[in-house]
């Protein structure tokens, strides 16, 4: 009975194994998804935003409101396609540390909360240039496109803050993959930049922020490095098989 249980416990183990493969291939996919999603929304929005120019800002904005809120949409399926990562990377580190996952996880889902969240001040422009809103008519063209231009920028800040919990969660990943041994040590280094990267940048922001203006093209190049780099090693190449069998063995085996 006892050999059978064993028996049953290792064959249960390499089913997992080639599951995991499949969920590093899928979490590869998604995280490809994210980054075109990302920088699709990014390229339409910052296309019509003039700074320092409300009126040209939310003329452009007006003029093509299609555009503009497909740009929102692509952000939210960005968002969206992150959540996807974030539970199939919990799965799949899950065996190096369970705790450490799952708080990697947590900081992941309130970053993309606080990010999608954010989005909503996309929307502001339109409800304040729409005319839709009688109490509205009380505030010059001129204080409209103020208003329009201040909701455009705290989304920029909800984004700003998102990126403190996404730091966390790069940061403890990385850790993970460092750790895992099925993964390359690398990745987890660029993975733990990345979340420095991240943290640095919302601090700086909330503490000085133009000094963070100048410090931005040197804190965003570790933090894109770190998490393309994870991106492209689960999409080319996933895990490696038998170790991750071998650390979800001892992690499923009796105390």
């Amino acid at each position: 009975m006892i050999r059978s249980t064993a028996d049953a416990s290792t064959r249960g183990v390499r089913t997992l194994g080639a599951s995991a493969r499949l969920k590093a291939r899928i979490a590869g996919v998604l995280y490809l998804a994210t980054v075109i999603a990302g920088f699709t929304s990014l390229y339409i929005e910052d296309g019509m935003i003039v700074r320092g120019d409300a009126a040209a800002t939310t003329s452009h904005m007006m003029a093509a409101e299609p555009l503009f809120r497909f740009g929102i949409l692509a952000e939210l399926a960005g968002d969206a396609c992150y959540i996807g990562v974030t539970v199939l990377l919990y799965e799949l580190l899950k065996p190096v540390g369970r705790t450490t996952s799952l708080l990697a996880a947590f900081f992941s889902l309130v970053g993309c909360a606080v990010g999608a969240g954010g989005a909503v001040f996309l929307l502001g422009p339109f409800l304040l240039l729409g005319g839709d809103v009688p109490a509205l008519s009380a505030f010059t063209p001129q204080q409209l496109q103020g208003l329009a231009m201040t909701a455009v920028r705290l989304e920029g800040q909800a984004y700003d803050i998102s990126l403190m919990f996404f730091g966390v969660y790069c940061a403890l990943v990385g850790v993970l993959v460092y750790r895992s041994g099925f993964m390359p040590r690398l990745v987890g280094v660029l993975m733990v930049s990345a979340g420095v990267g991240w943290l640095t940048d919302t601090i700086a922001i909330l503490l000085d922020p133009p000094f963070a203006r100048s410090l931005a093209p040197y804190i965003m190049a570790p933090g894109s490095i770190g998490e393309i780099s994870l991106m492209l090693w689960l999409l080319l190449v996933g895990l490696n098989g038998p170790k991750w069998e071998s650390r979800a063995g001892a992690a499923m085996a009796p105390a």
